[in-house]
């Protein structure tokens, strides 16, 4: 049985304490993949913690899995992590909107 979103989300913020957090299940896009039939699901995170800083990407996936690892592997079968520090999720925001950087 696929995790919960929501329950994907409670246990993010009680580990990690993020500010920005989102959870978006994908399990659909993988419907008839032998690895879905396990019914563990695909989900993608989009995280934002102070908690990232100093660590590598692999030390921040290795977080976010460590937070999530009693869901693995019934549960969830497959995770894609993008994580940030607040500065580099701002700097990433305001590149891309290049209004943010307007001084008014």
């Amino acid at each position: 049985m696929a995790a919960d979103p929501a329950t994907i989300e409670a246990m993010l913020r009680e580990a990690l304490a993020p500010t920005v957090l989102a959870v978006r299940d994908d399990s659909a896009l993988h419907a008839g993949h032998a690895g879905a039939a396990s019914g563990g699901g695909h989900y993608h995170v989009t995280i934002v913690s102070e908690r990232f800083a100093g660590h590598t990407r692999v030390a921040r996936h290795r977080m976010v899995y460590d937070a999530l690892r009693g869901l693995f592997p019934s549960q969830i079968h497959a995770l894609a992590v993008t994580a940030f520090t607040d500065q580099e999720y701002q700097s990433r925001e305001t590149s891309r909107d290049p209004s943010r950087n307007s001084q008014t």
